[in-house]
C-alpha cells in the first residue's frame, strides 16, 4: 500500500512536525542543500530533521544540482555527504538536476553527472535515487539510468487516481505542488511512496544505520523494550520473527531473546 509523504525546503518556513504527523503525513523527504560547497546546506534543514526525529516521521534528502561536468558532480556528493554525516535517513538520497543547461546537453551528459553523484555516494553507503520530471525521463533520462536507479517522479496531475504519463519503474511520484498540510503555512509537495525502502535501507545497513544489528526485530534501527514487544508478540501469534532478531546468537528466535532485550 503507498504511502503518503511531503517535500520541503527552506520554502515551507518553519514547520510544526507534530502537526504534520498527526494530519497523516507517513514520510518526509528535506531538501539538504544544493551546489558544491557543505556551506551551502538548506537553512532548515537541521531543524526540519531533527524535527521530523522527534515525532518519529522517516526521512530522506534532495541534493539540488547546478554540475556543469562529471568532476563537478562529484564535488556536489562530497558536500551533500558532509551535510548529512552522523545522521540517519530511511529514504534514499537523491540527486536533483534541474537546470535547463544540464538537459540541454543531452542524456549522455545528464547519465554523467547523475552517475558521478549516485556512485559517490553510494560508495559511502547511502542508498541513492533520481528526482526527474516526467517529460525529462521520457527524452532526456538515458534507459540504464531509469532501469538501475531508483526514481522519484515528478507529474503535478493533482490526482492521485490520474497516473503519470509514463510506464516505467519509479518508486516515488511527488503528484502535486499545492498541498495544504497542517502545521505548514504555505502549499506543500505531496508524494506517494511505491517502495518499502526503509525495509530494504535498514537490512542493508545502509544511509547511517548499522547492518545485521542483532535483537532489532522491529527494524527501526535499534535495540529496545519495543523489539523484545514484538518478539512476544510474534511468538505468541504463531509468527516466525526475523533472523535478526535473535539477539542472543544461539541461532533461535525465542522469548530467551525477548527477555534479555528487555533487561
Amino acid at each position: 500500500m503507498a504511502k503518503i509523504g511531503i517535500d520541503v525546503s527552506y520554502s515551507q518556513g518553519k514547520v510544526d512536525w507534530a502537526k504534520v504527523k498527526k494530519s497523516g503525513v507517513e514520510f518526509v523527504i528535506l531538501r539538504a542543500g544544493y551546489g558544491r560547497e557543505a556551506s551551502q546546506v538548506d537553512d532548515t534543514f537541521e531543524a526540519n530533521y531533527s524535527g521530523c526525529k522527534a515525532v518519529g516521521l522517516p526521512v530522506g534528502v534532495y541534493w539540488y544540482s547546478y554540475a556543469e561536468d562529471e568532476e563537478d558532480a562529484v564535488k556536489e556528493a562530497k558536500a551533500c555527504l558532509e551535510v548529512i554525516k552522523g545522521k540517519r535517513f530511511e529514504y534514499p538520497i537523491y540527486f536533483d538536476p534541474e537546470r535547463d543547461f544540464q538537459f540541454d546537453n543531452g542524456k549522455s551528459f545528464v547519465s554523467k553527472i547523475s552517475k558521478a553523484f549516485i556512485k559517490t555516494i553510494e560508495d559511502k553507503g547511502y542508498y541513492g535515487g533520481l528526482y526527474t520530471n516526467a517529460n525529462w525521463i521520457r527524452n532526456v533520462i538515458d534507459s540504464d539510468l531509469q532501469e538501475n536507479y531508483t526514481v522519484w517522479l515528478a507529474a503535478y496531475t493533482g490526482d492521485i487516481n490520474d497516473k503519470p504519463d509514463y510506464n516505467g519503474q519509479y518508486g516515488m511520484w511527488q503528484f502535486s505542488s499545492k498541498g495544504n498540510i497542517d502545521g505548514i503555512g504555505p502549499y506543500v509537495d505531496l508524494d506517494l511512496c511505491y517502495s518499502d525502502y526503509p525495509a530494504k535501507i535498514k537490512s542493508k545497513g545502509l544511509n547511517g544505520f548499522p547492518k545485521d544489528l542483532k535483537g532489532d526485530a522491529n527494524n527501526d534501527g535499534k535495540v529496545d523494550v519495543r523489539d523484545a514487544a514484538k518478539i512476544a508478540n510474534d511468538l505468541s501469534k504463531g509468527k516466525k520473527p526475523s533472523k535478526q532478531a535473535d539477539f542472543n546468537g544461539d541461532g533461535k528466535v525465542d522469548v530467551r531473546d525477548a527477555a534479555a532485550i528487555a533487561r
